[in-house]
This record gives C-alpha cells, structure tokens and sequence, in this order.
C-alpha cells in the first residue's frame, strides 16, 4: 500500500492513541457539518457490543489528516466517526457524573471523570470551567460541542439547527444505550471504544497531498469526499477577503450545500471534471486539484470560480439526467434531445458531458445544439457501444474540441464534425461494419440496450419504434430443441451466435419460446417490424442463413448511425 501513497505512512492506531498525548483535531470551519443519524449511530453501537473478547478489534476505516504543527491536525476524512465516539464518551462520563451527583463514590469517580476527559475531550479552565476541545468541530457545529463537552447533557435551545439537533440526538441516543449501573461495566465499555476500535491514520503534508490522497483511495472503491475537500479550499480563500462578511460567506455556505443537493457527494468528482475539461487542458485525475487551486488563487478569483460552478451545475444535471425540462427548451426538437441525452445515460457514456457543457448557455442557437447532439450520438454508437474503443483517447479529443467551443473558435455543429480531433474518433464504415457483425451482448442482462439499437434500425427502415414498449425474440432460441439443434451442427454452433445482435429481432409479445423456424416465419411476417418481417423470408435459420442476415443487418446499421460527410 506504501507504493501507491506517495510513500506517504500509514499509521494503525487505536482511537485512546489517536487521542493521545496532548493532540489537537480541527475540523476546517467550512468542512460540512454533523451529519450521521439514527442508523450510523446504532451501526457503530452494535458493533462495539460484539467485541465480547479483548483480542477483538473493529476496523473504523482511514482518517485522513493534515498535519499543521508537531500536535495538530486538520480533518480532511473521518470527521463523522470521530465526532459520534467522542460523543459516546460524553455519553458515558454523564453516567458517571450521574453517580457523582448521587454521593456514590464521589472522590473515584471525579477522578475517573477527569482522567477521561483529560485522555479524550479536553483540557478544563480553572477559571470558566469551560471544555477547551481536543476535537474542534466547523463553524456550526464548534460551539455546540463545546457546550455538550462541558455540561455533560443535551442542549435544548429554542433555534436550534439541524445539524446542532443532530448532535443533541446522538448524545440521547448513546446515554440511554449506557443504561449500566455499576462503574465496572462503564469501564469496560471505555476500554472497547478506547482499545478495540482501530483506524489507520493517513497524514498528508499540504492539501495537494490529501487530494491526491482522496483520488487514490477513491480509485480502490474506498469512497472519501472530494466534496468536503474542494470546499474547504476555495471557502478558505474567500474568507480572506476581509471585505467579505459572515452573512455573505453564509449565503455561499448555502449555495455550496445546494450544488451537493443536486449532484449527491458520488457524482461531484464527475461534475467537477467535466467542468474543467470543458474550459481547461485535460489532465490527470490526480492534479485536478492542484489545476483548480492555480485557478482560484486569490478571494476574487475563487469568487468566479464558485459562480462558474452554480451556473454549470444545473446544465449538467440535466444533460446527464436527460430532464425533460430541460429538453422543452429546444421547441420542436425537444424529443430528439431527450433520445440522444437517454440513449448516453442508457449505455452510461460520459465522455460527451464537458463537450455538451461548452455550447449551452447560448453559446449554440438551438438548431445548431441539437445538430451538434446528433454527431455527437452518432459517434458515440460507432465508437463507445459498437467498436468499443479508448474512452480515454475520446475524452483527449473531446477537451480540445470543448476548449476551440467555450474560446469562441468553433461556433456551429459543422465545426466540430469537420474538425481533426472529431474525423479521428469517427471510425469508418468499414471498420463499423467489422465490429457490428461480430458484437454482442448478454441479451439477459442489456435487454433494454439492443431492444434500443434494433429500435433505431427499424426507424430507418420505415416502422416507427419506441423500444421502451418491444419484446427480445431470440430466433434461435436459449434453450435448443433437437430440431433446432440439427441446423447448427447439432447445437454446437448456437453458443457463438445466440447473444449476437443477427439472431434477434423485436415483437409485441415474447410468445414464440423454442417454436420451430417455420412456425416464427409466420407471426414474424404479421408482426408488423421490419426486421422480423426480413427474417421471415428466409427459407432456413442456420449458420450460413445467419451470416447473410449478419451482413444485411451490419449494412443498416452503417446507414443509422452515420455522420453524413457528402
């Protein structure tokens, strides 16, 4: 693991030592807030109940942290967990302090309550009697803690936030779970939490380190949030601005959570990407970040940065989710829109966003838009579905072409089709017909994306198609009969083709099960569609009546999905 960190340590470390020796943990005041709710907190409850043994441990993940100074650290992953065990000790110590203010071993149990808060919570004024926090919690979130940690009991205040509620319910919800009476039982439950819940600790040196950080671990499917990472930097440098009031830093605060409401945390690194690629030179995942912070470098430039974001968030949204809203726009092209747009999420093609980004917001008159959509759909069936090339080299070409768009250079659809890096991605008619005739799919599981291709098919051939309501009909069917059997070399032939897209064809009903040839031929030809009607001319379904039919189909495909160069 040490390879592909930077050479960065990794640390495991128990949570009693992650909160050792005089160490400070600030979460950055602009980091989202408190958020776990009722069924993280009874997650992690269960599992600290089921470490019956003291060999046992639990895995509470990576914390990924910065480090400011020899004891302190920022937060960039794990805020979460380390906040809700923190309020779990605080849980706890209320139970002590329960029996404290029942005279039950008074002295032992002060002492037990200020070796725990020394150990886990903090430092106590002589003068306030006021918590000073190992844990520092963000802005909203900093003095509600602060106070739990002090008083030792939930804060019932007339306006309190959601999040602050949060908080209040967390600390509930572990002292009615601590329902034990006598010390001993508290006592083991601390060891647990202190001794057998287990973190590994990440420590990176500056912030282009945790992000590189964040996309390394990401990659490996352990999802950390980006999210929370870019805000804190580009809200670091507004806040420099000492121009720039709380209220107005408040108002951004809501115009981020409103960007997160319409993209959700998994889907922000993709619109991020896309943004910048529409505007900037591709670059690897692992310096967008380092891009971004030499794009916002100053209080005002961050400023345009985060407005560029709000006025983009909404245009990706809707071209990725297709929304018909969105599609209305374009009048009397609004249903063409909508197919290409469903026909990208369908087949979960995402190479085209940052390109389409680039010419919304008037940059495109409408006809020139929709024009530009239809290349860029016919493209994608040739190059992502069918020939199933690099979606890297695409996205190569695609950054230059968004860049010639948002500069100003290319102003219609003509211009990206004529242009080098579009011809280059365009495979030609010979090279489409080889793939067609050899693709496949397993129909069982992509039913939906060949009733889709063989839609399109029979919209050029004249039968007005809405794949949404067709059934697949394999001709030769899954399951071979002996009859079947006997036109394929007694079935062994059938296992190469019977997923090829040439041996199905769409109906109303899926009636015809493992009917014989002769029998299909007659409802193909009362069908009503066009291909199932082609097949029903043929005398015999069998591997060389197949491989006609392959090519005839390959032919058809070449003339649905073309850019028109004459």
């Amino acid at each position: 693991m040490r390879g592909f960190m930077l050479d960065i340590p990794l640390q495991n470390q128990n949570f009693k030592a992650l909160f050792s020796n005089g160490v400070k943990f600030n979460v950055p005041k602009f980091q989202r807030d408190y958020a776990w709710d009722l069924e993280q907190w009874e997650e992690l409850w269960e599992d600290i109940l089921g470490l019956d043994k003291e060999e046992d441990y639990h895995y509470m993940g990576y914390i990924v942290l910065q480090q400011k100074s020899q004891d302190e650290f920022v937060i960039i992953d794990g805020q979460q967990r380390l906040v809700t065990l923190s309020i779990m000790i605080l849980a706890l110590m209320g139970k002590i302090q329960s029996l404290i203010d029942n005279k039950i071993d008074v002295l032992e149990n002060k002492e037990r309550l200020k070796l725990i808060n020394n150990r886990y919570i903090g430092t106590i004024s002589a003068v306030t009697l006021n918590v000073s926090n190992k844990l520092n919690l963000n802005r909203n979130n900093k003095r509600h803690f602060r106070e739990l940690s002090t008083n030792l009991t939930s804060l019932r205040e007339s306006r309190i936030t959601k999040t602050n509620s949060l908080l209040n319910d967390a600390f509930d919800f572990f002292s009615e779970k601590i329902n034990f009476q006598e010390i001993k039982e508290l006592a083991e439950l601390l060891e647990k939490v202190g001794n057998q819940l287990i973190f590994t600790k990440i420590i990176a040196e500056d912030n282009i380190n945790a992000y590189k950080i964040f996309e390394t671990l990401n990659a490996r499917g352990m999802q950390l949030s980006n999210a929370d990472l870019l805000k804190n930097y580009i809200f670091t440098v507004l806040d420099s601005d000492e121009l720039l009031s709380n209220e107005q830093l408040n108002i951004l605060d809501e115009d981020w959570a409103v960007i997160i409401s319409q993209l959700g945390i998994n889907d922000f690194s993709n619109f991020i990407r896309c943004h910048h690629n529409m505007q900037k030179e591709l670059i690897p995942k692992h310096l967008l970040y380092n891009s971004i912070k030499k794009i916002a470098n100053s209080p005002k430039a961050a400023n345009e940065y985060f407005k560029s974001l709000k006025k983009y968030v909404s245009i990706y949204t809707d071209l990725v989710e297709g929304r018909e809203e969105f599609c209305k726009r374009y009048g009397n092209s609004a249903s063409d829109i909508k197919h290409y747009l469903d026909c990208f999420k369908l087949f979960d093609i995402k190479t085209p966003y940052s390109l389409l980004m680039s010419i919304s917001l008037g940059k495109f008159s409408d006809e020139e838009f929709t024009l530009t959509l239809k290349y860029i759909y016919e493209l994608s069936i040739r190059y992502n579905v069918i020939c199933k090339l690099s979606p890297k080299e695409q996205d190569k070409k695609y950054n230059k072409i968004a860049i010639k768009i948002f500069n100003g250079e290319f102003k219609r659809a003509s211009h990206i089709k004529n242009s080098e890096e579009f011809k280059n991605l365009y495979p030609s008619d010979k090279t489409f017909i080889s793939a067609f005739t050899s693709f496949s799919l397993p129909s069982r599981r992509f039913s939906k994306q060949i009733r889709f291709l063989l839609a399109e098919i029979e919209n050029i051939l004249g039968r007005k198609t809405n794949f949404m309501y067709t059934n697949l009909e394999h001709i030769c069917p899954y399951n071979v009969t002996k009859e079947w059997a006997e036109h394929f070399n007694n079935g062994d032939e059938v296992y190469q083709i019977y997923d090829k897209i040439a041996n199905m064809v769409l109906l109303e009903k899926d009636d015809l099960k493992r009917a014989s040839f002769i029998d299909k031929k007659k409802y193909y030809k009362e069908s009503g569609f066009e291909l199932a009607k082609k097949v029903s001319k043929y005398d015999e379904w069998d591997s060389f009546q197949f491989s006609a039919h392959q090519s005839w189909l390959a032919e058809q495909a070449v003339k649905t999905w073309r850019v028109d160069y004459e």
